[in-house]
């Protein structure tokens, strides 16, 4: 991968990590000190130009890798899928009698399309909005109701085995990513730290309290079963209840475990306020 040349090693070191930011005298005394000694400085104007040029360019880097790390994976998967992944999956099903159904889920679901399409033929043929039928034409309905099913449902299967490929190929594709910018990791690190040093306290505890609330809070099992019941369509694998019960009842109770000692080891020493913040607001 081609590396950014827009930003020096410089701007790494430009900010520290927040976590160093603490000493034994408030941030704020030595803020208006260094203004002082700044404003006394006769290059001054000059040190202001350099680093806006600097923060510029790390902030344009960090956005380009931030953008990079999305676009990558996410055109790679798309078109591996379509050029690569799907034209295989064709031919090589194609050649033999493909499997219909990759799981009991997706049978009963064909199942239950076919007996509602049926219902729904006797219903009319009841009420008389449609010419009564014979139930030979209601065997050949439902017949070519069931070939259609069959199609669409091998399209299902094929659709969700690429998925399962494509998003391999994605995830070497973000590891590759990953691996080749260890400087652009590092710009990024830095500015996000500068965008947390840079929060007011409450904006610090309202995204705590949006983040734990979300994902850890009392109505965040809703929302862990729908995405891996979709990640379980989206991979053709059958949902099971069970499982997904076991991972909501272990890893929001971890995510949250790990937010508290978050809390407890690092925000009372970055910033008091913001844990004082927190408190009152979640009380």
């Amino acid at each position: 991968m081609k590396k950014q040349s827009d930003s020096s090693p410089e701007e790494v070191k430009k900010v520290q990590p927040v976590m160093k930011k603490t000493g034994f005298l408030p941030r704020s005394i030595g803020r208006t000190f260094n203004k002082i000694k700044s404003d006394f400085n006769p290059r001054s104007e000059q040190q202001f130009v350099q680093d806006y040029l600097i923060s510029r360019n790390r902030t344009r880097t960090a956005v380009k890798f931030l953008a990079m790390l999305v676009l990558v994976p996410l055109l790679t998967q798309i078109l591996s899928k379509q050029l690569l992944i799907n034209p295989i999956l064709e031919r090589v099903r194609g050649e033999n009698t493909p499997e219909i159904f990759l799981n009991s889920e997706m049978e009963e679901e064909a199942l239950k399309e076919l007996k509602s399409f049926e219902q729904q033929l006797k219903f009319n043929n009841f009420i008389h909005q449609a010419p009564l039928l014979s139930s030979e034409v209601i065997e050949e309905k439902l017949k070519n109701k069931a070939l259609e099913l069959a199609e669409e449902f091998i399209g299902k299967s094929n659709n969700a085995i690429s998925n399962v490929f494509a998003d391999l190929i994605s995830l070497i594709a973000f590891a590759v990513v990953i691996t080749t910018s260890k400087r652009e990791i590092a710009i990024v690190k830095s500015f996000m730290d500068e965008i947390v040093y840079g929060l007011s306290d409450s904006a610090k505890a309202f995204l705590i309290i949006l983040f734990t609330d979300i994902f850890v809070g009392f109505h965040s099992p809703h929302g862990w079963e729908v995405i891996l019941e979709a990640l379980s369509e989206h991979l053709g694998i059958p949902a099971n209840r069970s499982a997904i019960f076991l991972f909501i009842a272990t890893f929001p109770v971890i995510l949250d475990t790990i937010c508290k000692y978050w809390i407890f080891r690092y925000l009372s020493r970055l910033s008091p306020s913001a844990l004082a913040t927190l408190k009152e607001m979640d009380e």
